[in-house]
């Protein structure tokens, strides 16, 4: 799988199937997107890789445990997340790839922070007020 920002600088590649993807609805997605929701799918270690223009990658750090964010500094277009103590924890924006991933949404996750105007909708999938635990998921 491949991946781009928009100004199309900065490209990645995923060299195995991903985890799953999850459905974010906390504060910091809804003002990093300006919208409702992110989507993320989970990668598999060492799975994940800048291609080309790894110089313009830019990160933010909440330092408070929340993931780590990357986007190219040109653009603005958002890339990647990851885990602030463990790197092999890389989650890519499903929004960035070329190509259908192959997985769809497992779960709803900080949907105690969902905002008014963009409900979480009554779709069957699994909803967690706060972060997702992967470790309880059905990934068969």
């Amino acid at each position: 799988m491949t991946g781009e920002c928009v100004c199309g600088n900065v490209t990645f590649a995923v060299d195995k199937p991903l985890v799953g993807a999850a459905l974010c609805y906390c504060k910091r997605c809804q003002r990093r997107t300006g919208s409702g929701v992110s989507v993320t799918g989970l990668t598999q270690p060492g799975s994940f890789s800048i291609t080309a223009g790894e110089d313009s990658v830019k990160g933010y750090e909440p330092g408070d445990g929340g993931f780590n964010k990357y986007f190219c500094g040109n653009c603005g277009g958002h890339l990647y997340t990851s885990h602030p103590d463990n790197p092999d924890i890389l989650a890519i924006r499903l929004g960035a790839l070329n190509e259908d991933p192959g997985v769809r949404p497992l779960a709803h996750q900080f949907t105690d922070y969902a905002a008014p105007w963009f409900p979480v909708p009554d779709d069957g999938l699994p909803r967690f007020p706060e972060r997702l635990d992967w470790s309880k998921m059905d990934l068969s």
